[in-house]
């Protein structure tokens, strides 16, 4: 059995896509109220496993986990995709006219704006998780209040669930990424199948610096598939780099890092694994 951390609940979207993941075991959840208390974890027990978003198609990058994850020392063995479709529902006798309320993470609210914007009469509370909006309703017998989350996780805390794929955009993805503390991390990859890397590093602060790494790379033939900056606290205009790169050829790709590390600076692999 292995142990994953998740942010959120049974029921969350970091429950699902790390039962999606690993959906060939058996495993165990520990659940955290937030990303820090997620790598805290980590951190403590050098076995645990964990699932940490790091990107939507509309909300975009969780900049905080960015951090978090340089400053963990933990590494990337794996990715999982998920489709986002929310729902919402409420206790099992109500229905649409006994509502007066609804509860959700603040992004799953925003991801239903025009559902939200079609029925004004509902008056619209954040909380810290979508599952634990639904779970909260179900074990307090919340009357008037309903809950956006996933059809599995109000089905699992026995809510009617009222109507799905409320989401505004169907093309609704998020990235997952399956971390795991340096000591195990070779036991649950083969680096040399790895076809996607994560790294992070820094340049100087001159004309053409990021130009000629990512010349490189396109020699390379190492395909650049995300880049995201982040200012590097306390050097004014100075940044980090955190990009995404695939590839075919391992060997090649290594060769690549060679020859960029020379004009970088706290080049770091975040990890190497395969696509989802």
């Amino acid at each position: 059995m292995k142990n994953i951390a998740i942010q959120g609940i049974a029921g969350s979207f970091h429950d699902i896509a790390a039962r999606t993941y690993f959906s060939d075991e058996e495993i165990e959840l520990c659940c955290c109220d937030s990303f820090e208390e997620l790598f805290r974890h980590m951190r403590e027990d050098e076995d645990l496993l964990a699932l940490a978003a790091i990107e939507n198609t509309i909300a975009g990058s969780l900049l905080r986990n960015y951090e978090l994850l340089r400053q963990s020392g933990v590494t990337i063995v794996g990715e999982q995709k998920l489709h986002i479709k929310h729902s919402i529902a409420c206790l099992p006798d109500e229905g649409w006219d006994d509502l007066s309320e609804v509860n959700s993470h603040p992004v799953a609210l925003q991801q239903c704006r025009d559902f939200l914007s079609a029925h004004p009469g509902l008056k619209v509370v954040e909380t810290d998780d979508t599952a634990a909006a639904a779970a909260r309703i179900s074990r307090e017998g919340l009357r008037g209040h309903a809950a956006i989350c996933h059809a599995e996780a109000a089905r699992a805390y026995g809510l009617r669930v009222l109507e799905e794929k409320i989401e505004d955009n169907k093309h609704n993805y998020t990235r997952f990424l399956v971390l795991a503390n340096p000591q195990q991390a070779d036991s649950l990859r083969d680096t040399e199948a790895s076809n996607k890397a994560s790294l992070v590093f820094s340049l100087p602060h001159s004309a053409g610096s990021l130009s000629q790494v990512l010349s490189i790379f396109s020699f390379y033939q190492i395909n650049l598939t995300k880049i995201q900056s982040l200012p590097i606290i306390g050097h004014e205009w100075e940044y980090l780099f955190y990009i995404d790169v695939s590839y075919t050829d391992f060997h090649r790709y290594r060769q690549s890092i060679d020859a960029v590390r020379p004009l970088t600076s706290q080049l770091t692999i975040l990890g190497e694994y395969e696509a989802c």
